[in-house]
């Protein structure tokens, strides 16, 4: 997800791309074409810290009496993860990736490609493998090149560049828009799917996102159990 520095280009290709932002779609299929992990085991000491002061649990939000307003506040909590460049990143509102936590356009300049895969010599999976891979000895804010057997940008429809929380809410529940999915099917995506989860185990080099998947998972449900309310603004 992240290149900041065109001196990265004397290194291979694959060293370039290595800072990329979440690219691109699934697997092997170099026949995907253009248009947002079993990654590194992360420290537990770490993981736990995150968890602690990253993202609020669930019971943080039992005070609240009116059940749309605990909705909305839990929805709210689940945004310190939305809106964080880690996933914003994978989420752009335009035809190339971002990287880097100030989210700069992806370099190489890769394009999205109609499957959101990239396009033919460039496909996501050129560079990223199934797996984060550490980088030695190259440039100081190169460390690792990212990687997920699934990795790929988000669809154009769901593009969460530029847009407030509460569009995003309101673009997560719309099936038109979310691929078909269900409120119970968002649940199952954000506390388990495993490309949402290289966000905490972004590889050495980048800052992941707050908390834990399994918190952030039990938020989703506990913001579908309470009506899936949004913010007004």
């Amino acid at each position: 997800m992240h290149i900041n520095k065109k001196a990265a280009w004397p290194v291979s290709v694959i060293l370039a791309a290595g800072m990329v932002s979440a690219a691109m779609l699934p697997g092997l299929a170099q026949d995907r074409a253009p248009e947002a992990p079993a990654p590194s085991t992360p420290d537990v000491s770490a993981m736990e810290t995150r968890e602690q002061a990253g993202l609020k649990s669930v019971s943080d939000f039992d005070d609240i009496a009116d059940e749309r307003e605990r909705s909305v506040a839990i929805f709210e909590e689940t945004g310190k993860v939305l809106l964080h460049p880690r996933c914003v990143n994978c989420h752009p509102a335009g035809d190339r990736p971002l990287q880097g936590m100030d989210m700069q356009l992806h370099q190489p300049p890769v394009k999205r490609g109609a499957a959101n895969f990239g396009v033919p010599g460039m496909m996501c999976n050129t560079c990223h493998g199934p797996e984060n891979v550490q980088v030695v000895a190259q440039t100081e804010d190169i460390k690792s090149i990212p990687g997920n057997p699934n990795w790929h940008l988000a669809p154009i429809e769901m593009a969460w560049q530029g847009r407030s929380l509460a569009e995003i809410c309101r673009q997560i529940k719309d099936e038109d828009r979310n691929g078909g999915k269900t409120l119970a099917d968002l649940v199952g995506h954000m506390a388990n799917d495993d490309l949402v989860g290289w966000g905490w185990n972004p590889g050495e080099g980048r800052e992941p996102v707050p908390g834990t998947q399994a918190q952030f998972g039990d938020l989703y449900k506990a913001w579908a159990a309470t009506g899936a309310h949004c913010p007004e603004s």
